[in-house]
C-alpha cells in the first residue's frame, strides 16, 4: 500500500457537550453523524459532525479523573484536544515517534479500525493519533469512529471545508519541525501541508491548537449566526469549544 497521510478528524474538548455541539451545528450548518458509546469507558461522551470528509468531534468528561478533564483543568479549556490522521501504517508511525522519544499513550484495536495515540506531553500542544481502517483508503470509505453511515450527514450548503488548523507556540518553527518529524510531513517553513488541510504554526504564549479555519458559502451569515448565539465575534472569527473558528 502506498504511504499516505491525511487529516481525518479534529477533536475538541468541552466541560459539557451542550451547548457546544448544538452551537457548532447551528452556526456552521453541520449535522451530528454519530455519538460513540465506546468512549464511555474513558469517562467521556462525544458527538461527531462531518465537515466534508474531515470529522469534527467534541468530547466531554462525565466523571472525575479523565484525561480530557485534566486537559481542561491544565489549559483552562483553551485549545483543541487531538489531531487525528489516517495513514497506511499507524504502527510504523508509532514506532517512529517512539524512536524520537514520543511515547505511545493508547492503542485502539477495534477491527477493521486500528489507532495509535501518542502522549500529548511528548507531542506538545495536542494529542496526535494515527489510524487506519481496513478497506478504507478512500477518504469517503468506512470510518467506524464516525458511525456506520457518516457520509450521509455531510452538508455543504453553509460550511464547505475545514481548510487549516492553527497551532500556537513560543517556538512555532520548532513545533512545526517536531510535528513534521512525528507525521512524516516535511515542514515548509511554519506549515505542514497535507493533501486535505494545512497545519499552520504561529507565535503564541503557550503551545495549543488555537484555531480552525473553514471555507464557507457566506461568511457574514455564519458570523451573524454566531452573534445570535451570544458569541463574541471579532473580524471573521469567534471562540467556540476552546478554539477560534475562523471563516472565509
Amino acid at each position: 500500500m502506498a504511504p499516505y497521510m491525511q487529516l481525518r478528524q479534529i477533536c475538541l474538548v468541552a466541560p459539557q457537550l451542550a451547548p457546544v455541539i448544538s452551537d457548532i451545528a447551528e452556526i456552521m450548518g453541520l449535522s451530528v453523524c454519530y455519538r460513540d458509546g465506546n468512549v464511555a469507558k474513558y469517562g467521556l461522551e462525544n458527538a461527531l459532525l462531518p465537515v466534508d470528509t474531515i470529522l469534527l468531534e467534541v468530547v466531554a468528561p462525565f466523571k472525575e479523573g479523565t484525561t480530557a478533564g485534566r486537559f481542561i483543568g491544565k489549559t483552562g479549556g483553551r485549545g483543541g484536544y487531538m489531531a487525528i490522521f489516517c495513514c497506511n501504517d499507524p504502527d510504523e508511525r508509532g514506532r517512529h515517534a517512539n524512536a524520537m522519544g514520543v511515547r505511545t499513550a493508547n492503542v485502539i484495536d477495534h477491527a477493521p479500525y486500528h489507532g495509535v495515540q501518542l502522549h500529548p506531553r511528548d507531542c506538545r500542544a495536542a494529542f496526535i493519533e494515527f489510524n487506519h481502517t481496513e478497506g478504507s483508503d478512500d477518504i469517503l470509505g468506512p470510518y467506524p469512529p464516525a458511525g456506520p453511515d457518516w457520509q450521509k450527514f455531510i452538508r455543504k450548503d453553509v460550511t464547505q471545508a475545514l481548510t487549516a488548523v492553527e497551532m500556537q507556540s513560543p517556538d512555532p518553527q520548532g513545533l512545526a519541525e517536531h510535528w513534521g518529524k512525528i507525521t512524516g510531513v516535511v515542514a515548509d517553513g511554519c506549515e505542514l501541508k497535507l493533501p486535505n488541510a494545512i497545519f499552520r504554526f504561529v507565535n503564541g504564549a503557550s503551545e495549543i491548537m488555537s484555531a480552525l479555519e473553514f471555507r464557507v458559502a457566506d461568511a457574514a451569515q455564519v458570523l451573524h449566526a454566531a452573534k445570535a448565539k451570544g458569541l463574541a465575534v471579532a473580524g471573521n472569527e469567534f471562540l467556540l469549544g476552546g478554539v477560534t473558528f475562523r471563516v472565509g
